[in-house]
C-alpha cells in the first residue's frame, strides 16, 4: 500500500520571499491584538473578576435587554448578562453581597425562585462566587506564569543555540499570545482560568514547534557552511514543513471537535487551542526564522570554521 504524502518529497517553497509581508501583517495582528485588549477588554469570568454567576437554560431563547431588566429589578444588584453557547443559556453575573456564605445563598436562592416564577421550566447548570480579593491574586499568578514561562523558554533556547534564536522564540511567543487573547476580547469569549492553562499549552505548542525549525537551521549552518542564509532557511523550513503540516493538522481536526461537540465547558480551552496552534504554525515560518536573517545569524556566528578537506557543501 502507497503511503499518503501530505508534502511531497522535494517540496521547495520560497518561505522567505514573502518574509517581509509575513513579519509585517504578524506585526499588524499583534499591535491590534494589544490595542482590542486595552480598550474592548477582556470578558473575564467569575474566576478573575468576582462576583456571583449563575448559569441559566431556557426552554425558548430570552431577549437578554428584557432578563436584564427583570434581574436588575430582584433587588441583588446590577446584573451583567451575556449568552453562553447558544442563545437559550444565559450566563448571569451579580456582584456578591455583604455577608457570609450564609448570605450569598439567600441572593442565589432568591434570584432563582423569581427566574422561576417568570420563566416555568428554567434549568439552573451551575452556581459559582468567588470574592474580589481572590479574583485579583488570581489575575496576578495568571499574568506571571504566562510571563515567565514565556522568559524560561527565550533563556532555555539562549543557551541551547545563540541569544538570537532566544530573541526570535520571545518574538514568537508574545504574537502568539498577543492574538490568541485579542480574539478573545473581539468576540468578547469568557475568559477564566481554563483559558489560562490553554495560553500556557500554546507557548508549550509553538516552543515545540520553533525549536524543531531551529535545530533543523542549526544543522544546516554546520554542513552547509557556504550556502546564503536566505536558501538555507527556506530548505530548513521545507525540510520540517511534513512534519508541521502532519502535527498541526491531526491538532487542528481534535480540537475543531471539540469546539463543535465538546459544549460550553469546554469551548473556550478549545477554541483558544485551536488559535494558538494555527498562530504558532504561522509565527515559526514569518518570525522565527527570519528574524535570524535580520538579527545577522550565519555559520560564522557561533560554527568553527570548516575543517581542510571537509566534505563537499551545497552552495546557494
Amino acid at each position: 500500500m502507497r503511503l499518503l504524502k501530505l508534502v511531497p518529497d522535494g517540496t521547495n517553497i520560497p518561505f522567505l520571499r514573502y518574509r517581509n509581508v509575513g513579519f509585517a501583517l504578524a506585526i499588524l495582528l499583534t499591535v491590534g491584538a494589544i490595542l482590542l485588549v486595552a480598550f474592548r477588554g477582556l470578558n473575564f469570568g467569575v474566576d478573575f473578576a468576582g462576583g456571583l454567576m449563575i448559569e441559566a437554560r431556557f426552554e425558548e431563547p430570552v431577549p437578554l435587554d428584557r432578563l436584564r431588566a427583570q434581574v436588575n429589578a430582584m433587588g441583588a444588584g446590577q446584573g451583567n448578562l451575556q449568552a453562553f453557547g447558544d442563545p437559550r443559556t444565559v450566563a448571569i453575573r451579580l456582584p456578591l453581597p455583604p455577608g457570609d456564605d450564609e448570605a450569598v445563598q439567600k441572593v442565589v436562592a432568591d434570584v432563582q425562585a423569581k427566574l422561576r416564577a417568570a420563566y416555568p421550566g428554567v434549568e439552573f447548570r451551575r452556581v459559582e462566587t468567588v470574592s474580589g480579593k481572590v479574583s485579583g491574586e488570581l489575575i496576578r499568578q495568571a499574568a506571571l506564569a504566562v510571563l515567565f514561562a514565556m522568559l524560561g523558554i527565550s533563556v532555555y533556547i539562549w543557551f541551547r543555540f545563540e541569544w538570537q534564536f532566544g530573541v526570535g522564540a520571545l518574538v514568537a511567543l508574545v504574537h502568539d499570545v498577543a492574538v490568541t487573547l485579542g480574539l478573545f476580547a473581539l468576540f468578547q469569549w469568557e475568559f477564566n482560568l481554563p483559558i489560562i492553562a490553554a495560553v500556557l499549552t500554546i507557548v508549550g505548542y509553538s516552543l515545540n514547534d520553533t525549536i524543531v525549525v531551529y535545530d533543523r537551521i542549526r544543522e544546516n549552518l554546520r554542513k552547509y557552511r557556504k550556502m546564503d542564509m536566505i536558501p538555507l532557511l527556506d530548505l530548513s523550513l521545507n525540510e520540517t514543513l511534513a512534519r508541521t503540516v502532519v502535527t498541526s493538522l491531526t491538532m487542528l481536526i481534535a480540537l475543531a471537535t471539540l469546539v463543535v461537540f465538546g459544549g460550553e465547558v469546554l469551548f473556550g480551552f478549545a477554541i483558544a487551542m485551536l488559535i494558538g496552534v494555527v498562530v504558532g504554525t504561522f509565527s515559526s515560518i514569518y518570525i522565527g526564522a527570519p528574524i535570524l536573517l535580520w538579527l545577522g545569524v550565519g555559520p560564522h556566528s557561533f560554527v568553527p570554521a570548516a575543517a581542510p578537506g571537509a566534505r563537499a557543501e551545497r552552495v546557494g
